[in-house]
C-alpha cells in the first residue's frame, strides 16, 4: 500500500523558513514524478513543484521560483520542499503527491494517482 507522509508544516513569520518532508512507501517511486501542491481556503489546488524522481527534470510554479526547492533523497524514499522568504500568501495546506506520469501534466491534481494527508503551513505577517 502506497503512503505519503508529510511532516514540516508549522506557524512561520514572513521572511522565515520551512522545510517540509514526504517519505514514500510502499512501492518503489523509480519512473514516478512527485509532486508538491498547496491548497488554501476558496483556492484551486495547485501544483507548486514537482521532481521526476530521476532528479533529472524540476518544476516551479511562478509564484514560487527563487524561494523554494524541491529535491530528493533516493536512499530515505523522501522528497523534500525548502520554501525560503515565506510569504502570507504561501499560507496553505501542502500536499505531497506521487503520479506515473509526469505530473506536471496535472497541475490542478486532477487524476493524481497518490497523494499524502497535508500539512498546514501558516505565514503570519
Amino acid at each position: 500500500q502506497v503512503q505519503l507522509a508529510e511532516s514540516g508544516g508549522g506557524l512561520v513569520q514572513a521572511g522565515g523558513s520551512l522545510r517540509l518532508s514526504c517519505a514514500a512507501s510502499g512501492r518503489t517511486f523509480s519512473g514516478y514524478s512527485m509532486g508538491w501542491f498547496r491548497q488554501s481556503p476558496g483556492a484551486e489546488r495547485e501544483l507548486v513543484a514537482a521532481i521526476v524522481w530521476s532528479g533529472v527534470i524540476t518544476y516551479y510554479a511562478d509564484s514560487v521560483k527563487g524561494r523554494f526547492t524541491i529535491s530528493k533523497d533516493s536512499a530515505k524514499n523522501t522528497v523534500y520542499l525548502q520554501m525560503n522568504s515565506l510569504k502570507p500568501e504561501d499560507t496553505a495546506v501542502y500536499y505531497c503527491a506521487a503520479d506515473r506520469s509526469l505530473i506536471t501534466t496535472k497541475r490542478g491534481g486532477s487524476g493524481v494517482d497518490y497523494w499524502g494527508k497535508g500539512t498546514l503551513v501558516t505565514v503570519s505577517s
